[in-house]
């Protein structure tokens, strides 16, 4: 049997949470091993946010060349290399998985161990490693950031289909002519937008009667106005059945919507109806972990799991799933464990951006769930086409909106459907981080002409 390293902690995966932990703990002097058994970075870096935003900056440089004339600059016709949009994909994450590399290779105390991890005990965890062999390590801390993969649903058919998820459908290196989206979610939409830009036609099949349904109806309206303008077929309320390929090589899905049986086909389908975690090969039983009914960890707002000196962080213990999520489980993690504080996850501020064109910045409370919870509710709302910089630009699809409670007049929280609207979002998100009344907004003096001076107009509607 094999006898078990002594470590100081342990750490599973190297996403945005697992990295810099690795770092942290050897500056407190603790040794540390971190194990990664794809390739270094996460599923940020190596299939998420780093590689979509940089084919989503192709796809909007094409756009912007296909409307060329409205700026009245002449263009020949557009077309798309998709072999050079996949390389410099590629070029960009293989940079930053390098350099996330590098930077913990150099820290004295911490080994990068490349290999399949499994919990063997309490505080056992045993790796298997490429060449065959496997090492037994112990140690009193353990931190899982093992993240989630592309959920594969269980429709008649799928399995026997060349359907694509999040991360094979950056590898196509030509232009599908017609890709069917099974989601009508992040991915799905960012994807779909993407790929029509590229040229493909596009529909997306959505189980849901709107697109992204908690938020407000007017957003998601407003979304699925946009993605309609571009050409890209939305399919809603469409519970797929079945997949199969027809005699031409197609693959034909089968829907039913209100009782009526369609179907849609396309050269390709993109699967992105969600996310499962990567917790069925880290066998977290024989740790005595717990784990919810999808597989998720369960954790509580110290994100420790049931097991005393396990934690569990970013995509897997099922908090919002995100990389500045992640990074902010890091945060709690290290100030409890390794300075003495007493950080939780509870009330946080999380924002998010659907990086489609225009953008969706979100922040706080929507609308319907602000007067849910009982507040006075007063909504801004300003349209982008009354926006000096976005008419200037000429990206005025979209609008501002913001709910604000009556009582206290604090920002609850904000939509921003527009350009640039993640960056919009975040000075509404610091005005809710330091109790900044809207008012102070309102009457601020603001750079002009930018994105973030319209916020005066914004809020100067809740005067009227």
């Amino acid at each position: 049997m094999t006898k078990p390293e002594q470590l100081d902690a342990i750490i599973i995966g190297t996403g945005q949470a697992g990295k810099p932990l690795a770092g942290a703990l050897d500056d407190h002097g603790l040794k540390t091993a971190i194990i990664e058994r794809g390739r270094v970075g996460g599923t940020c870096v190596i299939e998420g946010c780093t590689p979509t935003k940089t084919m989503v900056a192709s796809a909007r440089l094409a756009h912007l060349v296909g409307r060329a004339a409205d700026y009245g600059v002449l263009t020949g016709p557009v077309s798309v290399d998709m072999a050079v949009v996949r390389k410099r994909k590629r070029d960009i994450v293989d940079s930053w998985s390098a350099g996330s590399t590098r930077g913990m290779t150099r820290r004295e105390l911490v080994e990068l161990i490349m290999g399949e991890a499994r919990f063997s005990g309490p505080r056992q965890v045993t790796v298997e490693l490429p060449n065959g062999k496997r090492r037994v390590l112990e140690a009193e801390r353990i931190f899982i950031n093992a993240g989630a993969r592309a959920l594969v649903p269980s429709i008649d058919g799928l399995q026997d289909v060349p359907f694509l998820d999040n991360a094979s459908v950056m590898e196509l290196g030509q232009v599908p002519d017609h890709l069917l989206v099974l989601g009508g979610g992040f991915i799905g939409l960012e994807f779909g937008q993407m790929f029509r830009r590229f040229g493909a036609e596009v529909t997306v099949l959505e189980l849901t009667p709107r697109l992204l349904p908690r938020e407000d109806v007017d957003v998601s309206e407003g979304v699925a106005e946009i993605l309609v303008g571009e050409g890209v077929r939305l399919e809603l309320g469409a519970r797929v059945e079945s997949v199969s390929t027809n005699d031409t090589g197609d693959i034909l899905a089968r829907f039913t919507r209100d009782g009526e049986s369609l179907e849609a086909s396309g050269s390709h389908l993109l699967v992105a109806i969600g996310r499962t975690p990567n917790t069925d090969t880290l066998n977290p039983q024989a740790a005595g972990i717990d784990v919810d009914d999808r597989g998720f960890i369960v954790v509580n707002d110290r994100l420790e799991t049931s097991v005393p000196g396990i934690w569990a962080l970013g995509d897997i213990n099922r908090g919002p799933p995100f990389t500045h999520t992640a990074y902010d489980d890091y945060r709690i993690v290290r100030a409890n464990e390794l300075e003495g504080g007493q950080a939780s996850r509870a009330d946080r501020i999380v924002p998010y951006t659907l990086f489609t064109d225009p953008q969706l910045g979100r922040v706080g409370l929507t609308e319907t769930e602000a007067r849910e919870r009982g507040y006075d509710v007063r909504v801004a709302k300003l349209p982008m086409a009354r926006v000096a910089r976005a008419i200037e630009t000429d990206e005025t699809r979209g609008f501002m909106k913001a709910v604000v409670d009556a009582d206290t007049d604090q920002i609850l929280g904000a939509a921003v459907l527009g350009i640039e609207g993640g960056e919009v979002a975040t000075v509404l998100q610091m005005a809710m981080l330091g109790g900044i009344p809207y008012t102070r907004i309102r009457d601020g003096v603001f750079s002009h002409p930018t994105l973030s001076e319209s916020l005066n107009n914004l809020f100067m509607g809740l005067d009227g």
